[in-house]
């Protein structure tokens, strides 16, 4: 998979002060899977949930969570966000994930 862009990563990282590894972790084992869909991202991250057009992945024993637009044919995962559980919790992301 392509990662787009892993520049949210470290700013994340850099924002939150104790993700470096995990991020680092999901970016590694992201950018050499090839996924065809859901059923294959759960092989490598077993709670990744589908959300409309998102998929969202438990980061750092769920106290986080990367949102991401997955493009199975191109092969690109675009990261949208990445939240703390609270922030998560609001759901002000939803709107980002309709199919609208």
């Amino acid at each position: 998979m392509w990662v787009i862009s892993r520049k949210k990563l470290v700013e994340a990282a850099r924002e939150h002060g104790n993700l470096d590894g995990a991020l680092d972790a999901w970016y590694k084992l992201t950018k050499q899977a090839d996924w065809t869909n859901i059923a294959d991202v759960r092989l490598l991250f077993s709670t990744a949930n589908a959300i409309g057009r998102c998929t969202v992945f438990n980061i750092k024993g769920n106290g986080y969570r990367l949102i991401a637009w997955i493009n199975y044919n191109s092969q690109k995962v675009f990261i949208r966000q990445v939240l703390t559980h609270a922030e998560y919790d609001k759901e002000g992301w939803k709107s980002e994930c309709s199919g609208d």
